[in-house]
């Protein structure tokens, strides 16, 4: 086997941890919601912790990997997301349970940046788009997580023997995979951290990116809650939503690579953004059991595609190294999820949470938008090349 594929293999696999960690706490957001006797603005606030613990640690993330390469960040970070998690269950007061998913957040980012510079050295040696099956992985360890949530709530276990399996679980495989991953390390192209590298791409691929999480944020902390309250779900089908969720976002990150390479980056994103606006206007307008899963399905497809079109547009970069672009993307997207979920439940709290989920179509839509008008503007546009190769990258 050669060595790129191993790598690749094993970079998939601890997608695929990741992916399984964070279904995990997603998948009992609403039994948590329910032991700390929280409404839903108590709950969206708890929900803004997470992404704070990620913005804050984005400039350390950024640095660790530019400074030690991502094998090295890739590894710290696993072995911290995972035992977080399982901290996430043992918190025994609120206040707790907001230390512990500040942390969760922080290594969280730390694994995501580490663990896309991984991915932009792999692909560079494919010599062609690979990143979205990574993330592929990713969506599809969301779906087992999510399943596994299911059953966990059918045979009532307690979210600490989940979490605490789970955790078991990753660092085994951990061990595993870690030796195999790229060790290629290269010098940093600045010396720090800092907003002034900023220029116009990665400030549009950070807003697409932004629009791209606050939608994702919606469906992994609210869809449980959404088909709980606004459904009318019972018991382990209160899963189900996030489940359709996941399963198409997986299916659209494993075609998304060979859709991209013929069509382009604009057309795929453009469709992400209408097909995330006729999901969630679905599911608004007809909430029932099975059109919000038909919705739901639609905003898989459409946010399976743009995250990692962002990471490995920016990756492209010739003046700034992947850890940092990586990180300088994720800054501005992450305000997604910062923003996003607390949004949902102050917008519910006021209105109802049909209305919430109508907002966050919006946002979805102006993905297209912001694609479209870059697209045809000459002073403005994007620089992504409608079929550009690989080999392009630094």
């Amino acid at each position: 086997m050669e060595i790129k594929t191993r790598q690749r293999i094993a970079l998939s696999a601890l997608f695929f941890q990741t992916g399984l960690i964070f279904s995990t706490w997603a998948s009992r957001i609403p039994d948590i919601k329910q032991s700390f006797n929280l409404d839903d603005s108590d709950l969206g606030a708890l929900l803004l912790i997470t992404p704070i613990g990620s913005l804050i640690g984005l400039p350390l993330a950024g640095w660790l990997v530019d400074k030690y390469g991502s094998r090295p960040s890739v590894g710290l970070g696993m072995l911290l997301y995972s035992m977080c998690l399982t901290l996430v269950s043992l918190a025994p007061t609120l206040y707790l349970l907001g230390i512990a998913l500040f942390f969760f957040g922080m290594s969280g980012n730390l694994l995501n940046i580490s663990m896309n510079a991984q991915g932009l050295a792999i692909q560079k040696n494919y010599g062609r788009v690979v990143m979205a099956s990574f993330h592929g992985l990713w969506s599809v360890a969301g779906f087992c997580g999510a399943g596994m949530g299911m059953l966990a709530i059918t045979f009532n276990l307690t979210i600490f023997t989940h979490f605490v399996s789970v955790t078991t679980i990753v660092i085994v495989l951990l061990t595993f995979f870690f030796p195999l991953l790229n060790r290629e390390h290269t010098r940093a192209m600045s010396t720090s951290f800092s907003f002034a590298l900023l220029d116009k791409q990665i400030i549009k691929l950070g807003s697409v990116a932004f629009c791209g999480l606050v939608c994702e944020g919606c469906m992994f902390d609210w869809s449980g809650v959404y088909f709980k309250q606004v459904v009318g779900a019972e018991g382990a089908m209160v899963t189900a939503g996030f489940i359709a969720f996941m399963a198409m976002m997986a299916t659209g990150r494993f075609i998304s690579d060979a859709l991209t390479n013929k069509f382009g980056t604009h057309v795929v994103l453009q469709a992400s953004g209408v097909f995330i606006f006729s999901g969630l206007l679905t599911a608004v307008v007809f909430p029932y059991f099975y059109t919000s899963i038909i919705g739901f399905f639609l905003v898989g497809l459409g946010t399976s595609s743009v995250i990692p079109l962002t990471y490995s547009e920016v990756g492209k970069s010739s003046h700034i190294s992947s850890g940092k672009a990586i990180a300088l993307v994720s800054t501005i997207g992450y305000f997604g999820f910062l923003l996003g979920p607390p949004m949902i439940g102050f917008i519910s709290e006021a209105l109802n949470m049909r209305a919430a989920f109508a907002w966050v179509a919006l946002v979805g839509l102006l993905i297209t938008i912001i694609i479209t008008y870059t697209k045809n503007s000459n002073n403005t546009a994007l620089q992504m090349d409608e079929a550009t190769p690989i080999e392009t990258l630094p």
